[in-house]
């Protein structure tokens, strides 16, 4: 049995926690260290039960807190190779900090950990399935446009946890530069409701028991918009569509 709960997803951070019996694993920690505990204790975990930290690319709101939060708690932290070179110096001291490269899976204990690469603006970003042997996870939350590998590692999973960034008509309008509008809507940035719901619509989810709407911007989504377009691809009601927000994420889902 798997379960799943987010500690918080949006621009501000993100921590995602994956528990199969006594293992558990947070991808990314975007939060200080106080706030992180504070939100471990809300799904009612304490920081020392965390079996590992996996990362899944340099931005601050992913690996921010990852290196004061692994030090003061003694967690063994995971990430490729080529963010492991960008934020090395952050890491400088701990004994318990691996690198792999973004096509080879590992195990941390009761868990395979399946990483994927995908096309994002950072050195070497990946995004990840989880397993116990029986269920897949997919997390899937910050990439510009699909790939043929992406659809495949995500192909039959059991959960999805998936970005869904933007409306595009909503970055359009908005006020961000235009520069930065390029980036969040270029082929490295983030993915909109509409291109979320294709990728969506494109995968084998006959095991689909859960999809979760993630990090969504607070400038230029709507919750329900992210689930329209979600729902629409699966021909699902949209109250059926999970949304993990930035300032409680969601709870506890087992699968």
């Amino acid at each position: 049995m798997l379960r799943f709960a987010s500690l918080g997803s949006g621009s501000e951070g993100n921590g995602l926690v994956i528990e199969s019996g006594d293992t558990r694993v947070m991808i990314d920690c975007g939060f200080g260290v106080r706030d992180c505990a504070t939100r471990l204790a809300r799904i009612g975990l304490a920081p020392e039960s965390l079996s590992a930290i996996l990362v899944t690319h340099e931005h601050a709101d992913h690996v921010g807190g990852v290196a004061a939060f692994a030090a003061r708690f003694d967690i063994p932290v995971w990430l490729t190779f080529g963010t492991l070179s960008v934020v090395a110096e952050r890491f400088e001291g701990m004994s318990h900090v691996y690198g792999f490269d973004s096509h080879d899976g590992f195990a941390i204990d009761d868990l395979a950990i399946l990483p994927f690469p995908v096309p994002h603006d950072a050195r070497e970003p990946v995004q990840f399935v989880v397993s116990d042997g029986a269920v897949r996870i997919g997390v899937l939350t910050d990439i510009g446009t699909s790939t043929p590998h992406v659809r495949a590692s995500l192909s039959g999973c059991d959960a999805l946890v998936l970005e869904c960034n933007h409306d595009a008509d909503m970055l359009t309008r908005g006020n961000y530069p235009a520069s930065l509008k390029q980036r969040i809507a270029g082929p490295f940035g983030h993915l909109c409701n509409a291109t979320a719901a294709a990728l969506l619509g494109s995968l084998d989810n006959s095991r689909l028991k859960h999809i979760i709407a993630a990090h969504l911007s607070q400038e230029n989504n709507r919750p329900d918009l992210a689930r329209a377009a979600l729902a629409a691809a699966l021909v699902c009601a949209p109250d059926w569509i999970g949304v993990a927000d930035q300032a409680q994420g969601f709870g506890w889902r087992q699968v």
